[in-house]
């Protein structure tokens, strides 16, 4: 893999930080567009309480110089409002569905440390690291879109938008929604959810549009893009089940209204009419548009507590409550999005890797030139 990123920082710690390396250098960087990828987390009906607190802004510790990335490993820090880690108590009731129970008995210690790495603050680096994608991408006309498709039982129409449409839809929409109809049904069973004290998942749909054919391999299954992707977003806190363009519906079909026939003209070089795959066979892109859907759980940490155990006294209690949102699908939304842009970068710096992105940009055209004679 070309790219590789660690993260650092609790929830409530003084800061959250990442350092990835492997970009090339020469790549302009706007910090703007960075930021406001991180603004967009932030947004959505059904958010908590700290979103008000925060106002989530990295700034870049190294790699960048006059602007442009130099090629060295880059850094972004973002500083926490909310710190106040020391100062917070101890938790003893695991919430059934976090990583309280198993990562306090994996690391023999308390909850409190636990709660604080895996909670879901973490992804405002990975928010990050999809801005930086998505500008890398953005110099070979690759574009990355997401929108919300389901809040629990309320489902968008079946209607096929162009990345476009959705682009233009969801910047008018408070809940990365591409339907305001639907978006006002989204809002109301939200309300139903803080009536009862509840929570919400859903799912939203991931777009990429420009990707060349040929990314990822078939020859060995941890180059395979789809599982690259699947694993990327299965990594992120909620996430439940990935699936590519008609996904599980594949399985009620027949083959011959499975598969995405194959035409060719001088103008378009192959192409397909339809996208049932989501644009990914035998692990690679096909030239058609990226299409991938993710389903989140509600999450975790409920208002009206469910039964788990105190861990000093073995005794049946309510499981631990903390300030929480109530419905995050439109904020995971923007976090699958960098996800999937990143991933896309590192699949296409494996594939036309260089030094500078100079010589990414030779070798990508040079590419495109073999393909075109094909």
């Amino acid at each position: 893999m070309s790219l590789q990123f660690i993260t650092c920082g609790e929830s409530h710690g003084k800061y959250l930080a990442v350092i990835v390396e492997g970009m090339p250098s020469g790549l302009e960087i706007d910090l703007k567009t960075i930021n406001h990828e991180l603004w967009r987390r932030q947004q959505g009906y059904g958010r908590g309480a700290r979103q008000k607190i925060e106002k989530d802004e990295v700034e870049i510790l190294g790699g960048v110089v006059h602007g442009k990335t130099t090629g060295a490993p880059i850094g972004f820090l973002l500083t926490n409002k909310d710190f106040k880690i020391d100062k917070m108590p101890e938790l003893f009731r695991p919430r059934p569905g976090h990583a309280d129970l198993a990562g306090s008995l994996k690391y023999d210690q308390g909850i409190r440390p636990v709660l604080e790495r895996a909670s879901a603050r973490e992804t405002t680096m990975r928010v990050a690291l999809g801005g930086l994608a998505k500008l890398f991408l953005k110099e070979f006309d690759v574009e990355v879109v997401s929108h919300i498709v389901r809040i629990g039982p309320v489902a968008v129409p079946e209607e096929l938008l162009t990345i476009a449409e959705i682009k233009k839809r969801v910047a008018e929409s408070g809940m990365n929604c591409a339907f305001p109809k639907t978006e006002k049904e989204m809002i109301k069973i939200i309300d139903q959810a803080i009536e009862k004290r509840d929570s919400l998942g859903g799912q939203f749909e991931v777009r990429a549009s420009g990707l060349p054919i040929g990314l990822g391999s078939y020859v060995h299954w941890r180059r395979k893009l789809d599982g690259r992707i699947a694993q990327g977003l299965m990594s992120v806190q909620s996430f439940k089940a990935v699936e590519f363009g008609l996904g599980t519906k594949l399985g009620e079909i027949f083959g011959s209204e499975a598969q995405d026939e194959i035409f060719y003209s001088k103008e378009k070089g192959y192409y397909r009419k339809t996208d049932r795959a989501g644009g990914v066979e035998g692990g690679m892109t096909n030239g058609a548009e990226l299409s991938v859907r993710v389903t989140m759980k509600p999450i975790s940490t409920l208002r009206r507590p469910l039964a788990s155990v105190n861990m000093k006294t073995k005794k049946s209690e309510q499981a631990e409550y903390e300030r929480s949102d109530i419905c995050v699908v439109p904020a995971g939304s923007v976090i699958g999005e960098a996800v999937v842009a990143y991933e896309l970068a590192d699949v296409f710096l494996e594939k036309f890797g260089g030094d500078s992105m100079g010589e990414v940009c030779r070798n990508y055209e040079g590419y495109l030139e073999q393909v075109r004679k094909s």
